[in-house]
């Protein structure tokens, strides 16, 4: 076998490696924050023929997915659609009252059942599509379920054998995601090795590869802050509500008295692992909210939101935004950086939080090259040996 050959095989290998756990940390991201990011998936034939049951396809966050047309393939947080929860439907209708829905195979729409129609604050991604056809990643949800069905399975299994309970749900699945990540790197690297040692059959000189530490440190923070950036795109977004502008008093929520101001709570939450500072502000007219809450994982707290019906009766759709930052400054600061502009802030969030993962990593190594030696083994007549 060439050497040639032989370098290709290594590096097919480790790109194969590499992208399975690209994918298992998107996947895990998405599973911590309960959004969609760069890839979600469908589980039943709704969509069919465009994404079969069990296919897969790029999720674009809708925090960077711009505004949602006729045509669009979304994902939404569905009130009554299957019981509730992320459901991913055609956009087939856009109407003053939000969003006509409908899967590719239904003969209705989701609101011709009882679906209210969907607002922005519902949709947490869009599907990629080019030229009009959304670009679909054939079984990846089958494999997806087929990988969270053993990981619970192993979860039971674990929480049984070591008497916890700390390996259960989200946070213990992480744990197992992150153990699998590593675990394919590690047997692609002892593969790459035993498969060196069988190759090479004869003693030479060692050979050094030189790798520049520099080089290493600054992939290691680019994709720190990539990943960073996309975590708080994902959650951050706005919510919308319907209110009814109306000439008399009522008990419903949603039903304001014409030029009155009436407050709602609203909950923020942190499911993730890391402390975030999440920031409220309005994104339409008649919401009054200015609000900075510090959330550490699991925690929540509520903010006063108040709308204001107009003067004139009717239905009219009222909104404000919520931007997450990692709490790696003080909130203060990222209050300040938000306030130029809320992309300021998150660059500055995202370099911090890179920082304080790599710059250990950089004193350790320091600015020297990194050299590895190996020793190979091949006929020195030039021959093959049998």
């Amino acid at each position: 076998m060439t050497d040639s050959s032989t370098t290709g095989r290594t590096v097919l290998r480790r790109a194969s490696a590499i992208g399975i756990a690209l994918i298992v940390v998107t996947l895990l991201v998405g599973h911590v924050l309960g959004v969609p990011i760069g890839l979600g998936y469908v589980e039943t034939g709704s969509m069919e023929p465009t994404i079969d049951a069990g296919d897969g396809f790029v999720a674009v966050p809708a925090a960077v997915a711009g505004p949602v047309e006729e045509g669009d393939v979304i994902v939404y947080d569905a009130q009554e659609v299957e019981d509730g929860g992320l459901t991913t439907h055609r956009v087939v209708d856009v109407t003053e009252h939000g969003y006509v829905t409908r899967g590719d195979a239904n003969m209705v729409t989701d609101q011709d059942g009882s679906e209210p129609h969907v607002t922005d604050g519902q949709v947490t991604a869009k599907a990629l599509q080019v030229n009009g056809e959304v670009v679909v990643i054939p079984h990846l949800g089958t494999a997806v379920m087929g990988l969270e069905s053993g990981l619970e399975s192993t979860q039971w299994w674990l929480a049984s054998t070591l008497g916890t309970t700390a390996v259960l749900g989200t946070e213990g699945l992480s744990y197992l995601l992150i153990g699998f990540g590593v675990a394919v790197l590690g047997v692609s690297v002892a593969l790459d090795r035993r498969g060196t040692s069988t190759r090479n059959r004869s003693r030479t000189r060692s050979r050094r590869e030189i790798y520049d530490a520099r080089k290493l440190v600054f992939a290691m923070g680019a994709l720190l802050v990539v990943v960073s950036l996309a975590t708080m795109i994902a959650m951050s977004g706005s919510t919308e509500m319907g209110i009814v502008s109306a000439e008399f008093d009522s008990e419903r929520p949603d039903v304001i008295p014409a030029g009155e101001t009436e407050a709602h709570a609203y909950e923020l939450r942190n499911d993730g692992l890391l402390p975030v500072v999440t920031i409220v502000e309005p994104a339409s007219d008649g919401v009054a909210v200015d609000e900075r809450e510090t959330l550490h994982h699991g925690e929540s707290a509520n903010v006063t939101v108040s709308y204001t019906a107009p003067p004139e009766t009717g239905y009219y759709l009222r909104s404000f935004t919520e931007h997450s930052y990692f709490a790696v400054l003080p909130a203060p600061i990222i209050a300040a950086l938000h306030a130029i502009h809320p992309w300021l802030a998150m660059t500055a969030v995202a370099t911090a939080l890179a920082g304080l993962l790599v710059v250990p990593f950089a004193l350790l190594v320091g600015a020297r090259e990194i050299r590895t030696r190996s020793r190979h083994r091949s006929d020195a007549t030039g021959g093959i040996l049998r």
